[in-house]
């Protein structure tokens, strides 16, 4: 017997790839525009991670960055599963539920690239990481992270996304500044190692503004999700 699927939800496509002048026109209007109002729990991530790693950005900071950054797409994801099993017998809501796990997997895997292009430049500029400040601590920041990601999804699915759009707003800045602080990168080629994937940029300074872009994205992305946080 064969089972035709009418519908099947598609992977997003991600953030859009911007050319030179529009990264430049982004990394702008990130310079330009104010931080959000960061609650406590955001407060309470970034703090330990300017004391263990600087308040400066750097390959070594961001690469630890997106190891936490897949957190909240991947509690999303539990619950998702977890809901789609409960609403089994409702298939509209279900399917509605489904494709939001579906955008949740695609952004995982945006900071995933993320993570691994950072990994690559880090190795590439000869950085040193110790399993202390480069395995351990962001392992437990992120077991932190995921764990109140998925309790306030569970409580209140608004604050789940409130935070994460703290996070990227966070990132955001945090990479547009660096490459406003290090005009350098400007002439740095971009190494492509995953331009495959991910796309090849004009230097690297294009590429960070690229990660940047894609986190304004995300931020983007969860506010909306606050307006309309359960899938009814």
């Amino acid at each position: 017997m064969t089972l035709t699927i009418d519908h099947r939800p598609e992977a997003p496509s991600g953030p859009p790839k911007l050319g030179p002048a529009e990264l430049r026109r982004a990394q702008q209007e990130t310079l330009d525009t104010p931080r959000m109002n960061y609650s406590l729990l955001a407060t309470m991530m970034f703090k330990p991670v300017d004391l263990l790693y600087g308040r400066q950005g750097s390959f070594t900071k961001f690469a630890m960055l997106e190891i936490i950054a897949r957190v909240p797409y991947q509690a999303w994801e539990r619950m998702g599963y977890w809901a789609v099993h409960r609403h089994a017998g409702r298939s509209a809501l279900a399917t509605r539920i489904f494709e939001r796990i579906v955008e949740a997997r695609a952004d995982q895997d945006n900071e995933q690239w993320h993570l691994l292009i950072m990994q690559d430049l880090v190795q590439r500029h000869g950085h040193r990481q110790t399993w202390l400040l480069h395995k351990a601590a962001p392992w437990l920041i992120a077991f932190f992270y995921y764990h109140v990601s998925w309790v306030l999804f569970l409580v209140r699915p608004d604050w789940s996304y409130r935070l994460n759009a703290e996070f990227e707003d966070h990132a955001e800045h945090e990479y547009m500044t660096f490459v406003a602080d290090n005009p350098h990168l400007e002439l740095t080629p971009d190494p492509g190692t995953y331009a495959e994937q991910y796309g090849r940029h004009g230097s690297v300074a294009d590429l960070l503004r690229q990660i940047g872009h894609d986190e304004r994205t995300h931020k983007l992305d969860s506010l909306e999700s606050m307006r309309e946080p359960r899938v009814r």
